[in-house]
């Protein structure tokens, strides 16, 4: 059948949805007009208020690019998470993996690759109320609910907020309890997902007053998380041993469900006019089966995996907040004691196949028999996180000329890190002593602390001129310890460059013994065998420095201003596992930022926006490198150009408008060689050239991995949001109609552009992962609102529109990318070439109707 039209079909259907959200914006505003005829309601924009400065302060009047999300926006767009938020952030932006947890960036500071256990710190600083939850491998997720506002703070906060801080804060505010009233309410939710289940959530809150200073605030909530990804039935067969596997004990339907239940519970007592203690507890324990991610050459939203996988993520977060006056001055006494503990299994199974399908790695897969067996590995991960924070701060009246906020802060994190890579019936002889059908081991233990006194100082030249100077000096360390790698009788198979220095060979070369029994023992691993390099156990890394802040804020009038940004963040240099590379280095981020912040039409309309120009110094990238082993590396210097804007506009008293767009440039200035000399990184990597470098002579074949000018991956050149909500009296109810867009651009999966494969003396274009493509998302909700009550039913992902957020490999992708159809040892079918790309994207349409109440 012939379809001469098709193209234009195609081209009216991308359209729609833009050309409706247009309709149902001016439908609404006409709407708007005749009832604005007939009313004498006055449209204003209601005042938000922040603590980005750690003052409570009018958003219009602080001078930093901030967005912010109040109480009654956060359930106006049905926020539950942070994937929910993230979206209406245009600074923010975010990679998922595959278990579900996300990695989020601002300002396209991200040069790809974190989330790893033993990976960077992250560039974004997230805070709960006064605390700092950030954490090495993800950071927790609490439940978006009873929050009084989440701030989102552009450029770095390096002066107040510290080490990770270095892009930008996320701050989540909880209501807190409140002596002069009780309150209550609740919220029941069922929702459910296209081509995926059903989920739902249960959630509440009390406030009760205990005496007239006194008073306690609890929390809790319950959320089941429909799957909507597909474990389909499949086959392989492995080169080597001819052996076939298939997934036919784990094909399920939806399987990648999540179940959540916490609680928050807060006491606020008030001693006396000035002084007060507010104690906080905080659990969540959340379960999620499956993998988030797709297998495209399988189906649309299929995969096919072959062993158990499951996550348990259980975390308790308890502080303490202290407020009063000495004298005139403010002060403040925070402290926070995160415990987490987190276990999972995960099919780890591609390694095995593809570096057999490219290097016959199953010809060691073998039982005691010496018997072929199935090569395929799997994971089994557990940890512990602890983390303790102090901060003591004193700030001057606001309403002095010359005023100013001082501090100190202190953190320790601890992390205990067990992961088992095991192959079902391995020879015992290959095993690492003492783990049964294990391959590899890592057992280790990962410090990190930092110390730290900042300042903010201002001083207003004239009632419109004011004069911010800040600085913050610190002192971090970061330390591992430990064991990983395979046993030394598996390390002497084939051609391991490098093995002697690690796993049970590591042992033996440091402790200069072949006999098990004289190695010292670590956690229960064969030994510990990291050392510094004076020879003592363990790897410390230790820095200084200090971060500096400079601000001029001219006030036009009351409503408007304008303002200029110096400022500077880090992020803190740490160590790699693998004993053989160097440590890398702190990367640093300075800003220079021109911003305004303008009311318009007695408040009807706020205007705000920020020009701005960052320098990033040395920055961390993250690889898997050999025997798919996180490596960390300093890339070079790169420069983000960037522009954003929102607009709130009151349009009458029933509609209310909303948008912001952030437009970026973000790019290396050196090129990324992917080595480093003496710590710092190489620049100058000719094609063809061979250079000296910390891990030892190496050729570059190709060049640079990244050439100047290469885009930095993950974010988008362009992102904007869009927001209409009329709300109307009727008959003593208030209806309301809510659409919202959001539109990211195309965005690049890798930094490197250009890969080198030394084996196969080929070229291998980034396309191995690709990039991901712009999409477009609808939001639509309606519903019905009386006295204290509201009915809410809404629709996310109106179009079910595939949004991609990461797109990855299970090993280096070299090999589980591309099956390299060259290979002379394995001539690959052409089942292989397209290796094992998976892709993580947008949960599909959901429907989902709400009520909740409030007393």
């Amino acid at each position: 059948m012939k379809t001469p039209n098709k193209g234009k079909t195609r081209a009216a259907a991308a359209r729609l949805p833009l050309t409706a959200a247009i309709y149902v914006a001016l439908t609404a505003a006409a709407m708007a007009e005749d009832q604005a005829a007939v009313e004498e309601k006055k449209a204003v924009l209601d005042t938000v208020t922040v603590t980005a400065q750690k003052r409570t302060e009018n958003l219009q009047e602080v001078p930093i690019s901030i967005q912010v999300l109040g109480t009654q926006k956060l359930a106006e767009m049905n926020v539950n998470d942070f994937d929910d938020y993230a979206k209406l952030l245009p600074a923010l932006s975010y990679t998922q993996g595959e278990g579900g947890g996300s990695d989020p960036y601002m300002r396209g500071v991200v040069s790809g690759g974190d989330g790893n256990h033993s990976g960077p710190s992250p560039s974004v600083g997230i805070y709960l109320d006064e605390q700092p939850v950030t954490g090495v491998g993800g950071s927790i997720e609490p439940h978006i609910y009873d929050i009084e506002r989440v701030e989102a703070l552009a450029g770095p906060q390096g002066t107040l907020y510290g080490a990770s801080s270095q892009s930008g804060t996320i701050k989540i505010i909880t209501n807190k309890p409140d002596a002069s009233g009780f309150a209550a309410g609740y919220g029941l939710e069922v929702n459910s997902l296209t081509n995926g289940g059903t989920g739902h959530v249960l959630e509440g809150f009390l406030n009760a007053p205990i005496t007239d200073n006194a008073a306690i605030r609890v929390v809790a909530w319950n959320k089941h998380e429909a799957g909507w990804i597909d474990n389909v039935y499949n086959e392989r067969t492995f080169p080597t041993s001819g052996i076939t596997d298939d997934n036919a004990d784990f094909v399920e339907k939806d399987y990648n469900d999540s179940h959540t239940v916490g609680a928050r519970a807060a006491l606020k007592i008030d001693l006396g006019e000035n002084w007060s203690i507010m104690p906080t507890i905080m659990h969540q324990t959340e379960k999620t089966g499956g993998s988030f991610a797709f297998d495209p050459v399988v189906g649309d939203l299929e995969i096919s995996r072959y062993y158990p996988e499951s996550l348990t993520d259980k975390w308790t977060q308890a502080a303490l907040t202290v407020t009063g006056k000495v004298g005139n001055f403010d002060l403040v006494y925070s402290f926070s004691n995160l415990d987490r503990d987190t276990a999972s299994e995960s099919d780890y199974s591609d390694y095995g196949f593809w570096y057999d399908v490219v290097s016959g790695y199953g010809a060691y897969a073998y039982d005691n028999n010496y018997e072929y067996i199935n090569p395929s590995q799997f994971i089994q991960s557990s940890g512990e996180q602890k983390k303790r924070s102090h901060e003591i701060r004193i700030s001057s009246p606001q309403d002095q000329r010359f005023r100013f906020i001082a501090g100190y802060f202190q953190i320790d994190q601890y992390r205990d890190i067990q992961e088992r890579y095991l192959i079902a019936d391995w020879y015992d002889g290959y095993e690492v002593t003492g783990w049964e059908d294990t391959i590899w081991l890592t057992k280790q233990d990962r410090r990190d602390s930092e110390r730290a006194v900042f300042g903010e100082f201002s001083f207003d030249f004239t009632d419109k001129l004011t004069a911010t100077a800040g600085f913050r000096h610190f002192e971090s360390e970061s330390s591992i310890r430990g064991f990983f790698g395979f046993s030394r009788a598996f390390s002497s198979q084939g051609s391991r460059p490098g093995n002697q220095r690690y796993g049970e060979a590591g042992c033996a070369f440091v402790h200069g013994s072949t006999d098990p029994a004289d190695w010292p023992k670590f956690n229960g691993a064969p030994c510990e065998f990291i050392t510094n390099p004076d020879g003592s156990l363990g790897k410390t890394t230790e820095e200084s420095g200090t971060l500096g802040k400079f601000n001029l804020t001219y006030k036009i009038d009351d409503s408007k201003l304008i303002y200029g940004t110096w400022s500077e963040g880090y992020r803190p240099g740490g160590i790699n596992r693998r004993a053989t590379l160097p440590a890398y280095l702190s990367d640093y981020l300075t800003n220079w930022e021109l911003g305004w912040k303008t009311s318009w039409m007695d408040n009807r309309l706020t205007f705000n926006g920020a020009l701005f120009r960052q320098e990033w110094k040395d920055f961390q990238f993250t690889i898997l490198g050999q025997n798919g082993l996180t490596e960390i590396k300093n890339a070079n210097q790169a420069q983000i150009d960037g522009l954003e804007m929102d607009v709130n506009f009151a349009a009458t008293y029933n509609l209310q408008l909303s948008a912001g767009v952030a437009f970026y440039d973000a790019k290396l200035t050196e090129n990324y060689c992917g080595a480093t000399l003496n710590g710092s990184p190489i620049t100058e990597c000719p094609v063809g050239s061979s250079l000296l470098t910390d891990a030892g002579p190496l050729d570059f074949a190709g060049g640079p991995e990244a050439p100047k000018g290469t885009r930095l991956p993950v974010t988008a050149k362009f992102k904007g949001n869009l927001t209409a909500r009329y709300t109307f009296d009727w008959n003593g109810y208030e209806p309301f109609i809510q659409g919202s867009m959001v539109y990211e651009g195309k965005r690049t999966s890798d930094l490197r552009t250009l890969l080198y494969d030394n084996d196969h003396e080929d070229f291998i274009n980034n396309d191995i992962l690709g990039s991901m493509p712009s999409y477009m998302m609808f939001d639509l909700s309606a519903g019905i609102r009386k006295d204290n009550w509201t009915l809410n039913l809404y629709v996310k992902n109106l179009f079910d529109e595939r949004a991609e957020f990461n797109r990855f490999v299970m090993c280096p992708d070299t090999v589980c990318g591309n099956a390299f159809p060259g290979n002379n040892a394995f001539p690959a079918p052409s089942e292989y070439a397209n290796g094992q790309v998976y892709t993580v994207a947008a949960q599909p349409r959901t429907i989902g109707l709400r009520f909740s109440q409030e007393f």
